[in-house]
C-alpha cells in the first residue's frame, strides 16, 4: 500500500494532452503534479510549474538530475516545425528533435537508486501510417508489427525500451485518436480553430456551412479520457511495458456531428462549403480582434496565439481536397479495455464539452450570445 505521494512530471503541459493530465493528476489524492513547458503554465489548483526548453540538454539536466522526487514521468511534449504541420512529420529532423527531447528529460532522471517508477509516452494513429497509408486494415492492433515508414514515435520507442531493459522503472505507450480537449495555441487540437471559425461567420450573419471534404468513418479522443487511462496505466501492473490504443468508445463522422457542433456553439447549420481553414483564418486576424473586442473575450489577441496550428489540423482531419469515398480509420480499444481502464465518453457530448469550457472561460461568446447579439 501506497505510504508517501507520487510525483509526476508532466511534460508538454501546455498542450492538449498535457494539460489535460496535469488538471487530473493535480485532483488526484496522493499525487503531487508538477507541469514542464518552454512558456509559462496557467496551473490548476495543486499543481507545480517547472519552466524549462525541453531541447537544451544542459538546462534540462541541472533542472532534473538531482530530483529525488519525480516518481512518474508523462511525457506529452511534441516538436512540431511552424507552418508545416503535416509534411513535417516525415521530415528528419523534427524526428530527431523529437527524440533528443525525451532523452533529455529521461536520462537524467534515469540513475542507479533513483525513485523513477514509470514513464508513459503518447503516440497516436500516425504508428499505423494513417497519414501516409490510402488505407489501413479495420481495426488497428498493437499486437500489430511495426509499420514500415520512419516515424520518431519508433526513435522514442526504441529508446524507452533500451533503457528500460537495464532498470528498474516500466513504461507505457499511448496511441489515442483524434485528440479534442480546451488547450489554447496547440498545434493539433481543431476546437479553438472550428470555434474562430464559427465566429467569423456569425459576424458576417451566415450560417456554420461544413468546410471540410468527403466523409470518413473516424474516431476521437477525449483529452481528459487519456488523462484517466494515463494514471490508471501510472499504477497498474496490466500496464507495464504495453502499447494501448485510445479512443472514446464509439465512431463519428465530421457531417454527422456538426448538426451538434453548430448548437453547441448557438449558430445555425448551413450547407457545406469546401474550404481550408488552414488557408483562410490566419488572414482574419483584425476580424478576430474585433470579435474578442465586442464580446470582451478573455481569449489571446493574437490568433495564432489561439488556435496554433490547429486551422490545418482540422484540414486534415475533415480530409480537406481529398475525393471520396475513403475508407474508415479504426483502431481497436479492446486491449485496454481487457487490461482494466473501461472509461468512455459519447463523442457528441464529448464536443459539446470542450465548446462548453471554451465559452465558460470566455474564451468564445456564449450561445446566448450568438443567438441573440446582432452580426457587426
Amino acid at each position: 500500500m501506497r505510504t508517501s505521494p507520487q510525483t509526476v512530471l508532466i511534460v508538454g503541459a501546455t498542450g492538449v494532452v498535457g494539460q489535460a493530465c496535469l488538471r487530473h493528476f493535480a485532483s488526484l489524492p496522493g499525487w503531487n503534479a508538477i507541469g514542464v513547458a518552454r512558456r509559462p503554465i496557467t496551473l490548476p489548483p495543486g499543481a507545480h510549474s517547472l519552466q524549462l526548453d525541453l531541447q537544451d540538454e544542459a538546462a534540462c539536466r541541472t533542472a532534473l538530475a538531482g530530483r529525488d522526487d519525480v516518481t512518474h514521468v508523462l511525457y506529452a511534449a511534441v516538436y512540431e516545425q511552424p507552418g508545416g504541420l503535416v509534411g513535417g512529420w516525415r521530415d528528419q529532423e523534427q524526428m530527431h528533435i523529437n527524440l533528443q527531447m525525451l532523452r533529455n528529460v529521461v536520462e537524467p532522471l534515469d540513475r542507479p537508486g533513483g525513485p523513477l517508477r514509470h514513464v508513459t509516452i503518447m503516440q497516436g494513429g500516425k504508428a499505423y501510417g494513417v497519414h501516409i497509408h490510402p488505407q489501413i486494415a479495420v481495426p488497428a492492433r498493437e499486437r500489430w508489427p511495426r509499420d514500415a515508414h520512419e516515424n520518431f514515435y519508433w526513435l522514442q520507442e526504441d529508446f524507452l525500451r533500451e533503457r528500460q531493459a537495464k532498470a528498474g522503472w516500466h513504461f507505457s505507450i499511448m496511441r489515442p485518436r483524434i485528440v479534442f480537449g480546451d488547450a489554447a495555441g496547440s498545434n493539433m487540437n481543431p476546437i479553438p480553430a472550428i470555434g474562430v471559425y464559427a465566429w467569423l461567420r456569425h459576424e458576417q450573419g451566415l450560417s456554420l456551412a461544413y468546410p471540410g471534404g468527403p466523409a470518413r468513418v473516424n474516431q476521437a479522443i477525449d483529452a481528459d479520457l487519456i488523462a484517466q487511462a494515463c494514471a490508471w496505466a501510472a499504477e497498474s501492473p496490466n500496464a507495464r511495458n504495453e502499447t494501448f490504443n485510445l479512443e472514446n468508445g464509439d465512431v463519428f463522422v465530421w457531417q454527422n456531428v456538426w448538426p451538434a457542433i453548430a448548437d453547441a456553439l448557438g449558430m445555425p447549420m448551413g450547407e457545406p462549403e469546401p474550404q481550408s481553414l488552414g488557408a483562410t483564418l490566419p488572414a482574419q486576424q483584425q476580424a478576430w480582434e474585433r470579435i474578442v473586442d465586442k464580446y470582451q473575450l478573455a481569449a489571446p489577441r493574437d490568433l495564432a496565439a489561439f488556435i496554433g496550428q490547429g486551422a490545418a489540423y482540422a484540414d486534415f482531419q475533415m480530409n480537406h481536397g481529398k475525393a471520396g469515398p475513403l475508407p474508415p480509420v479504426i483502431m481497436s480499444s479492446v486491449k485496454i479495455r481487457q487490461a482494466g481502464f473501461h472509461a468512455c465518453i459519447d463523442t457528441e457530448d464529448m464536443f459539446r464539452k470542450w465548446f462548453g469550457q471554451l465559452q465558460q472561460r470566455r474564451l468564445l461568446p456564449t450561445v446566448a450570445q450568438a443567438r441573440g447579439a446582432q452580426p457587426a
